[in-house]
């Protein structure tokens, strides 16, 4: 984790403890989890709950805490999951059901062609004849019967399970997805940054990472009001998906930052598609939707780093972290990479000896 990160993440736990006090709800983990995430922004709706709760001045209690983990923090995709799992199960056991039945009258029918067999062997009437024919053929329509039975389960199970592939991927595809803005979410960007890591080692191809972070977001939402942070939230992230293409990723990374794994990219390329995003970003004007008032345009600062042999996902993203500490620190709304990192750190450093 970087100094920046930690610094992030200290400040989102500082402020779930400060809610914590001032609301007396005990500090157990699930309450906890509930004011980070509320801290954090990454959930909308319930931010939007909690607001509304602080504004009708209702008394927040344990109880309330309860309730709204539940309902927003509680694994949904794992109930999906149980649910899938469930019905797997069933299918899986009806089918056996079918196989046990059939393998036993198979068993059956098998030992009464044994039998038949030994008694057409010996002397045999032609009334005796006629009677075990009748016998044969009951149980042979009887094994009909049941292989069609099982036929039938077999075909249903296959319609079954193409069913419940098809729910397992939407449950993937919605874990791995930010519920705001509808891009990648942190999960899928670990996992996609770890696949980036090892194409471009087994194929020495060149890998790049950027990071954006949305310049002066907290007094922006302060100032308008969480449900217009959330707009700029969504304008940010369509804007950064739309400007990259073919394998590349672009993922929400936690309140108001993002990141874009860009393979077979190098970091000259890099640099270009992160001057393309910020400018795409700086010429949207941003309009109040309940009110149509017009909000100014907002802008977003980049760090850009390339993946070196000697990387592994945490290196690269803290060097990426790092070029962005220095767009931010020299003055916003730029683009940095880890070639003019140190250039832009001395300038920096200079400027506040001379202040």
């Amino acid at each position: 984790m970087s100094e920046q990160e930690f610094k992030r993440a200290l400040g989102y736990a500082n402020s779930a403890f400060d809610l914590l006090k001032r609301s007396g709800i005990p500090p157990y983990p699930q309450f906890y989890e509930l004011l980070y995430t509320y801290s954090t922004g990454v959930n909308p709706s319930l931010n939007a709950r909690i607001n509304t709760i602080f504004r009708n001045g209702e008394t927040p209690s344990s109880d309330l805490a309860e309730t709204l983990y539940n309902e927003f923090l509680k694994s949904h995709v794992s109930d999906r999951m149980t649910e899938v799992s469930e019905r797997m199960h069933a299918r899986i056991q009806a089918v056996h059901e079918a196989i046990d039945l059939a393998m036993t009258t198979a068993h059956i029918y098998s030992g009464s062609l044994q039998a038949a067999t030994g008694v057409l062997g010996g002397e045999i009437s032609m009334t005796s004849i006629k009677a075990l024919a009748e016998q044969l053929l009951v149980e042979t329509r009887s094994m009909q019967e049941t292989n069609w039975s099982l036929e039938q389960k077999l075909h249903a199970s296959r319609e079954d399970i193409a069913g419940l592939q098809r729910d397992l991927d939407d449950v993937r595809r919605e874990s791995m997805l930010d519920p705001l803005t509808k891009i990648a979410n942190r999960k899928s960007f670990d996992e996609g940054l770890a696949q980036a890591i090892a194409e471009a080692q087994v194929g020495e191809t060149p890998l790049s990472l950027m990071i954006v972070d949305i310049d002066h977001f907290k007094s922006f939402n302060d100032t308008y009001g969480h449900q217009t942070g959330d707009q700029v939230l969504r304008l940010v992230a369509m804007t950064l998906k739309s400007n990259i293409k073919g394998k590349d990723l672009a993922a929400r990374y936690g309140g108001e930052e993002f990141v874009a794994i860009l393979p077979s990219t190098d970091l000259a390329g890099a640099v270009i598609v992160a001057e393309n995003v910020r400018r795409a970003i700086q010429a949207k004007e941003l309009l109040k939707r309940s009110t149509n008032e017009k909000l100014g345009r907002i802008t977003a600062s980049f760090g850009v780093a390339m993946f070196q042999k000697t990387d592994n996902a945490t290196s690269l993203i803290e060097r990426a972290d790092r070029c962005l500490y220095g767009a931010k620190h020299a003055g916003r709304n730029r683009v940095v990479s880890e070639d003019e990192l140190s250039q832009v750190l001395a300038k920096i450093t200079a400027d506040v000896s001379a202040a």
